[in-house]
């Protein structure tokens, strides 16, 4: 379905807003749209008909955007009636559909191929590694038997993975020969909307040290990071993302040899224009690069770093994409942070009762992620069960991590337990 609307001088098509599996995208995504929105008129295809988006769109198309084909001569039609003047997808179950655009129309943004070698973890460690950039050992199986021989070659422990999957889906840590089937099996029934997983499985040395997040923008194939965000895990085996810290002057933005690893990586990657969001873990031999993915980060790190800096991701994304040179200035000098509250066991959410924050400072915002009814689960179950999130600001993040306790005490869970599955 299309709601029309009188022709323009151009349109920006933005591509998979509402593309958030099973959870309200607005919380998630409104930022960015609203951000697109001071630049641009814009028009919508999403899987989904426009609800809250109607706000900063001049018009929408409902169709299948994990169909590249059906993406396309979608665009190919509203090109015909607008003059389009770019294309923006935060979605990465969609990223793949918005670059066969991108070929299409002749529109600034990432090829199909740069899509697919940020990824896809096995092109991605290759072109890495022939750019320079330090990668860990690596190969990919097809089998428990495989991933056991692997494993010894590479030395305990090992990480198994998808090799197309984002936010830690069926990652999983083996430290030992009798955890590998159970986390093989873990590993190959993961699934994301719109991304194809090949019968292949990374398994690669495992990296120690924290982990952190690079947003950035890359204009004329020139690097500018803009965020740092200190992730915060569950426990082993899995990867579990907890929640987040990001700082205004975080010293890792200034540091010049990850600043150049980063330059190389994207160089090597061919990514020319666009956002990225790029993982590093800070290992004791030096950082390297866990993956870079060919979108702004999610889990609402962009967000938290416009909080903290003032520097806005959305009018980033969208000026590198229509020939803008970004103007990255920091306006604001603040730590903010954001933890994820999830579930303790498998379980269907009654109800949310979130209390008022009065008298708390530094809470930003008290979030419930999922409606009454919905049904959450543990890891290995699901790895992005969460039933609400909470922002709080601080001068550091031991301030902040105190206020983030505070608001979680302010959300009140209701369930019931559900059969664990198998």
């Amino acid at each position: 379905m299309c709601d029309t609307t009188t022709p323009d001088d151009g349109i920006l098509l933005v591509i998979g807003i509402g593309s958030q599996k099973d959870r309200d995208s607005r919380p998630y995504r409104e930022y960015l749209l609203s951000a697109a929105a001071q630049r641009f008129k814009l028009w919508l295809f999403d899987s989904g008909e426009a609800t809250w988006q109607k706000e900063y769109v001049v018009g929408s198309t409902s169709l299948d955007c994990y169909d590249p084909e059906a993406v396309v001569d979608a665009a190919r039609a509203l090109s015909e009636e607008h003059r389009l003047i770019g294309m923006f997808c935060p979605d990465e179950g969609t990223l793949l559909s918005a670059a066969h655009v991108t070929e299409a129309l002749g529109v600034t943004g990432m090829s199909v191929d740069t899509v697919l070698g940020c990824r896809d973890k096995k092109l991605s460690r290759a072109r890495l590694t022939r750019g320079g950039v330090p990668q860990p050992q690596f190969t990919t199986v097809r089998s428990v038997e495989e991933a056991l021989e692997a494993a010894e070659r590479l030395e305990y422990p090992v990480v198994i993975k998808p090799r197309t999957l984002g936010s830690s889906l069926g990652v999983v840590k083996v430290s030992a020969a009798h955890e590998m089937e159970e986390a093989f099996g873990v590993t190959v029934s993961a699934v994301y909307p719109g991304v194809h997983v090949p019968d292949d499985y990374i398994v690669e040395q495992y990296l120690d040290g924290p982990e952190v997040s690079i947003d950035g923008a890359v204009f004329e194939g020139e690097y500018t990071p803009l965020f740092i965000g200190r992730k915060q895990l569950g426990g082993e085996p899995y990867f579990v993302e907890t929640g987040h810290y990001v700082s205004a002057g975080d010293p890792l933005l200034e540091d010049e040899e990850i600043r150049t690893m980063l330059q190389q990586a994207h160089a090597a990657l061919g990514i020319t224009h666009g956002t990225t969001h790029t993982e590093i873990k800070l290992t004791s031999r030096g950082p390297v690069i866990v993956e870079v993915n060919g979108r702004l980060g999610g889990d609402l790190i962009p967000y938290l770093g416009k909080l903290a800096t003032g520097i806005d991701p959305g009018l980033i994304a969208v000026d590198v994409i229509t020939g803008r040179r970004p103007v990255v200035e920091q306006t604001r000098s603040r730590t903010l942070g954001i933890r994820f509250l999830g579930p303790s066991e498998d379980l269907r959410v009654r109800g949310i009762v979130i209390d008022e924050p009065s008298g708390l400072d530094g809470v930003v915002q008290v979030t419930a992620a999922v409606p009454p009814g919905a049904e959450l689960r543990t890891p290995p179950g699901d790895f992005v069960g969460r039933y609400a999130f909470v922002i709080a600001e601080g001068e550091d993040e031991a301030q902040c991590g105190k206020r983030l306790d505070a608001a979680e005490s302010l959300v009140h869970l209701d369930y019931e337990p559900l059969e664990k599955q198998r």
